[in-house]
């Protein structure tokens, strides 16, 4: 059958589409920028559609006792990468679900990577999902941007929003574009850059919200977590906030 007269138009044949009209010079900005973030979305949707082809029932062969999830380039010696786009040991897209099996994970990190993904709907279901993959006394450690500690800044000092610039925008195009202290606190809860290669923020977290998140799921107890750069990345610690979480 025809993609043109097929009632459900694959996802690939929506991206052929989305290419055309990206390269159109007659589409508009507000239309190419929607149409760019559907783009992004397809290609996750590819790279996860292919994983599930091997797991079309969620949950891999392995069990990893040590995961990160969504680590991107920073690896940890030991750890299993399950990220939505490469590097990683599996492609998969965690808004869906974590493709482990229960009670089989020892310790399940993550560190900038809650603030990424929509809330409540995939924040919280990847906090259950986080909970079943782990063991009886299994622990989740979690770091994100702390937005308790932006807000407290503010108003700040010139040179402190200068600190925070070079801190966590320096590699980043938006950077000519942040130009006060409200545009800090902007970029850290609804970081919206129209960047191919970043993904915006979609929600702001601090100390209690994550400790909200994560009891909400089932965890006993949440509490901070002594920073520890064998795992994490050093130069996510500056401005983060981190919890442990026991199941």
């Amino acid at each position: 059958m025809n993609h043109r007269d097929s009632a459900s138009p694959s996802v690939d044949y929506v991206g052929e589409q989305i290419t055309a009209l990206l390269e159109e010079p007659t589409t508009t900005y507000g239309l190419a920028r929607t149409l760019r973030a559907a783009a992004k979305e397809i290609e996750l949707n590819r790279y996860h559609r292919a994983s599930q082809k091997a797991w079309p029932n969620g949950r891999i062969d392995e069990a990893p006792k040590k995961v990160q999830i969504g680590g991107g380039a920073h690896r940890i010696d030991g750890f299993y990468n399950i990220d939505a786009v490469p590097p990683a040991d599996l492609l998969w897209d965690v808004r869906e679900g974590i493709p482990l099996h229960d009670a089989t994970v020892r310790f399940l990190f993550s560190e900038h990577f809650l603030e990424h993904i929509d809330y409540p709907r995939s924040a919280k279901y990847y906090a259950r999902e986080a909970h079943r993959v782990l063991a009886p006394g299994g622990k989740l450690v979690t770091g994100v941007p702390d937005a308790g500690y932006v807000l407290n800044q503010y108003p700040a000092a010139p040179e402190r929003a200068t600190e925070m610039i070079e801190r966590w925008y320096a590699n980043r195009n938006c950077r000519d574009d942040i130009n006060t202290f409200l545009d800090v606190v902007n970029y850290v809860f609804r970081d919206q850059d129209d960047d191919p290669a970043y993904n915006p923020h979609y929600w702001a977290y601090d100390h209690e919200k994550l400790v909200q998140l994560f009891t909400e799921a089932g965890f006993t107890t949440v509490e901070p977590w002594p920073f520890d750069p064998t795992v994490a990345n050093p130069k996510r610690q500056w401005a983060s906030v981190y919890v442990v979480a026991t199941k």
